[in-house]
């Protein structure tokens, strides 16, 4: 970098730069048009620009002339965020709720067209759930917290995953595409999946989405128990509980987390290894 932006209010402008980068179309953005978004010299921005290059942290299209971060800039940021990953960032959540409710809590994840367990703390209620332990997985759409996720998905995703879902989903005999959409479109308004489906004979639960900085859902904290312990009087503080620590998780969860593309093979935790689903399947 050069000498003149080592300064304290060089790296304040370095990463005005950068900031503004990620903010600009796919195929980049020209200098004048960065350094209006900044607030600097088209002069500074250039030099800046350039140094970022040097760097490999910037590329610059040789036909467009046009500036975006680079693939070694993302490579950067992800490496930075691989000391934990979603799964340890969210053990100690589930295990306050866990504490406070009594009851059994699950992490699901995202993966493609469905929901995978990523972590569970056990309550002292004996439930069964739509995913099982650890590792077991179901559609999105099924249960609660595979239908917490799928109502916060943007738009696009969330109608691509309903049309290769709704020939699953029907298996369980309730499901159809009204109420699938009757369904997202409730969770949306409410901010949480939680209404008793009847698919799991004495079981409820209830999940809210885990929104990365992008707002799109990630992950959802969900608690299964026994139906009589999820009554109207009790929900809303169960959704509180959920929300406060998802609101705290979201904005800590590195978009270039492994996890977030193969959460399976993060399962090979020292606390719990992954064992076969049970019969039913999770909240």
């Amino acid at each position: 970098m050069a000498e003149a932006e080592t300064g304290t209010g060089g790296v304040q402008r370095v990463f005005a730069v950068i900031r503004a980068l990620t903010r600009v179309p796919p195929e980049g953005a020209r200098v004048t048009h960065l350094a209006q978004s900044v607030g600097l010299t088209q002069a500074t921005t250039h030099r800046l620009l350039q140094a970022l290059v040097a760097e490999g942290m910037v590329e610059q299209d040789g036909r467009s002339k046009l500036y975006r971060l680079s693939v070694d800039f993302f490579a950067l940021a992800a490496q930075a965020g691989n000391t934990g990953g979603l799964r340890a960032l969210c053990r100690p959540a589930l295990l306050r709720l866990c504490a406070s409710l009594g009851d059994t809590l699950f992490l699901l994840v995202r993966s493609g067209f469905d929901a995978v367990c990523l972590d569970r703390a056990e309550g002292p209620f004996p439930i069964r759930s739509f995913t099982g332990d650890i590792g077991g997985r179901v559609a999105l759409g099924v249960g609660q917290g595979a239908l917490a996720i799928l109502a916060f998905l943007p738009e696009e995703e969330r109608e691509e995953v309903i049309r290769f879902n709704l020939s699953r989903v029907r298996e369980f005999g309730v499901y159809d595409e009204v109420y699938l959409r009757t369904e997202v479109e409730r969770v949306r308004q409410l901010g949480y999946a939680g209404r008793n489906t009847g698919l799991l004979d004495g079981m409820a639960g209830v999940a809210v989405p885990v929104l990365g900085s992008d707002g799109r859902a990630v992950a959802a904290l969900s608690v299964g128990t026994i139906a009589d312990r999820l009554n109207p009087e009790r929900l809303p503080t169960v959704v509180a509980l959920l929300q406060r620590e998802a609101a705290q998780i979201g904005p800590r969860i590195n978009p270039f987390d492994p996890v977030l593309r193969r959460p399976s093979q993060s399962l090979a935790e020292p606390w719990s290894e992954p064992v076969a689903p049970e019969s039913g399947a999770t909240p």
